[in-house]
Formats: C-alpha cells, structure tokens, sequence
C-alpha cells in the first residue's frame, strides 16, 4: 500500500514536470515553497498542480525533514467568561489533526481587562521563535502594534472573532460584524415596530475602530432603512467600559432615568449577561433583549425569558479555522480564503438545547 502511494506521488510529479517543461527537482522546490525558481515558473506549475488536483505526500516528506513549526494562539482567558473556551477546545482540535506534520501549538491567554497583558503575551510571542499565529484583536492599538511587527517579519497571522482595517493578515475567520448587527436590528423590529430602543457596549476597549462599533453600525443602518411614518424606531446608546456588575448597573440607571420609555435593548456582545442581571432583579417591562454568544450565564437567562434571542457566532469553529488556516499556508502551502464569514445563528429558547458554542 505504502510503495503504491509512492509510485502516484513520483508519477503525478513526473507529470507536472512533463507540462510544464521542467525538471522534476524545479517541481519540487514549488511544491515545498523553495527559493530558486521564477515567478513565471512558480505559477505555471501551480496552475498545472490545480488542474490535475495533485496533492504532495505531506506527511512522507515532513517525516523526512523532522522540520517542526511552532503555531502560536493569542486568546483572551476565560476568567471573565466562558466564551473564549470554545476557541480555545477548537485551537487544539485543529491540533490533535496536524501535530503528526511536526506542528507545535503554544496558548498565549490574555486578560480582557488588561490591555498590558496583551502586550506581555504578544512580546513573548515575537521572543519565541513562532511561525504563524492565531490571534483575537480585542485591544486595538495594541494589536495594531504587534501586526505591525509581525509583518516586518514576514509572521504570518490569522484573526479571529473581530478583524481589523487594513491588516495584511492571513485571514479574518469570525463573523460578518456588520450584517451580524443588521440580523439583531431585524430581531428587533420583529418585537417592536415603533418606539425607542438601546444599544449597549460593555467593553474595557471602544475606539473607532472596535468590532462593537461595527455591529452597531449594522444595527443602525438596518433600523434607518426599515423605519417609516408609521413605524420609527429611535436609538439610544450607552458605552460601558468600566465592566463590573456595579458600574453597568450605575450606568443603564442613570441611563433609563432619562429615557424611561426604552423599550428594547441590543447588547453588542457576550456581556448581554449583565443587562439582563439588571432587568431582572429589577423586574424591568421591556419588548424584547437581543446579546451575543452561549456562555452559560447568557444561556440560562435566555431560557427564563429575559433575553429573547441571542446570536451566535460559533467560536469553537473559529479557532479550529485559524489554526487550519496557518496549517494550509505554512506546511501545504496552498492558498488560503481571505474572508471566511461564520454562519450567523438565531438562537432561542426553543432551539437553544440543540447548539455548542
């Protein structure tokens, strides 16, 4: 079984060679990223390696070289909540496939309200020799500034859960942050045709540049383009970035004081917890609550009702994606999706039992 396989790679190789009229040495140096070969060469053969669906012998020849890559996954911890578990279990799924390629995988966790931990993990990063890195830009200039270093290197990186303006990543794996807020301004028209609605960020981070800020932009402009005359929906906003139970409690009261006709509330993450903690030890009427995300807290209080819908965003698929996404680019060196958009659930009550994270 063994010498057949081998005979179909030296065969498919000898063919590539055939077409394009090189030597088999030329076709292995494109087939494994090599220096040495023109830039016509190199996209001849590749475009030849495409039509015949030829597939190299990866394992055989990462076998051969004992050559190991080191992958690195900058997350946040889940001390604040449990959402950045899932990444994380699907970072070391993707792993447990790969590590046979002599791939290592190193976790480099962050604390969501410690912009300095970011930092101190991502300089360990760049200390550490890595060649490809899985990362959650929750910090922004931060962020920014570690990309900019990654990128002088030659570091290829992959963002997941929020990308970034004119990053030169890899990829973005995570949702379509925009029409994610369009679907939660849909869910909540459904429950309200007029009358006034908040929008929520509960983050340490909000610049102009924050994945929330996009999700609201969605939101608004999909509430812009559905109101009429005889159905308009006005928006409040509050920003919260001290993130204690207290502090969001402090700020959505002074907020409903003055606006004590809010009907409906959209929180633009995972925090839609603490809002719904609010209404319900206030037992606060309302239309309807629209959040992010199955962490538990949010979980139970969408089956009691005081949420009524929450969107998901599937980030267990997304760090098994970026980890994936480096595997293609670094060891198969095959092409990568720029954009690869997470589905976007609507998750219930009644469907809630039947969705991981």
């Amino acid at each position: 079984m063994k010498k057949e396989k081998t005979d179909r790679q030296l065969s498919g190789v000898k063919e590539i060679a055939r077409r394009a009229n090189v030597s088999i040495a030329t076709v292995d140096r494109v087939i494994h990223n090599r220096k040495g070969v023109s830039e016509t060469t190199r996209r001849k053969i590749n475009e030849i390696i495409q039509e015949i669906g030829f597939q190299p012998n990866i394992l055989a020849s990462r076998l051969a070289s004992k050559k190991t890559n080191q992958f690195a996954v900058l997350i946040p911890n889940a001390k604040e909540t449990d959402y950045w578990e899932a990444p994380r279990k699907g970072a070391e799924r993707a792993y447990n496939e790969i590590r046979q390629y002599g791939v290592e995988l190193e976790l480099f966790l962050f604390d969501l309200n410690d912009k300095q931990s970011f930092e101190k993990q991502a300089n360990a990063i760049l200390e550490g020799g890595f060649h490809g890195v899985v990362l959650a830009p929750s910090f922004v200039d931060e962020a920014r500034k570690f990309i900019t270093t990654c990128e002088l290197r030659k570091l290829p990186y992959v963002f997941i859960n929020s990308d970034m303006s004119d990053a030169k990543g890899l990829a973005y794996i995570g949702p379509h942050l925009f029409k994610s807020g369009c679907l939660a301004g849909k869910l909540v028209r459904f429950g309200l045709k007029r009358g006034k609605v908040l929008v929520v960020n509960i983050s340490k981070e909000i610049d102009a540049y924050h994945h929330l800020l996009r999700k609201e932009e969605g939101f608004r402009a999909y509430m812009e383009a559905t109101n009429t005359a005889g159905g308009q929906i006005q928006i409040e906003k509050i920003d919260i970035t001290n993130t204690t139970d207290r502090a969001v409690n402090e700020a959505l009261q002074n907020c409903l004081e003055r606006h004590p006709d809010i009907e409906a509330f959209f929180v633009t993450n995972s925090r839609v917890r603490s809002v719904a903690k609010y209404l319900q030890k206030r037992a606060a009427t309302h239309h309807i609550v629209v959040g992010y995300d199955l962490i538990t807290q949010n979980v139970d209080y969408l089956k009691d009702g005081t949420i009524d819908f929450l969107i998901g965003q599937k980030p267990e698929e997304q760090g098994y994606a970026g980890v994936m996404a480096l595997f293609q680019h670094v060891i198969v060196g095959g092409p990568v999706v720029k954009a690869q958009y997470m589905p976007i659930d609507i998750i219930t009550s009644e469907n809630v039992a039947f969705y991981k994270n």
